[in-house]
């Protein structure tokens, strides 16, 4: 249980450098002019936040369920 647990926040830690990373990239070679990549960046941000979101709200919900069966 701890492992898991621990290894879920790895996983996430590990997307959200990837996602830092492969920003940082698309803006050194990015084939738009300015405006253009700032608003696919903005766009792309605000779904990649989303997703992290829902991804955080399902990780609380299973440990909660956890905390519940052990309390059982």
């Amino acid at each position: 249980m701890g492992k898991s647990d621990n290894s879920n926040e790895k996983m996430v830690a590990a997307l959200l450098v990837g996602a830092a990373i492969s920003g940082a990239l698309a803006l050194l070679f990015a084939p738009y002019k300015g405006k253009t990549t700032r608003k696919k960046l903005f766009k792309k941000g605000k779904s990649l936040k989303g997703d992290f979101q829902d991804k955080y709200e399902d990780l609380l919900k299973g440990k909660k369920e956890v905390i519940e069966k052990i309390k059982e």
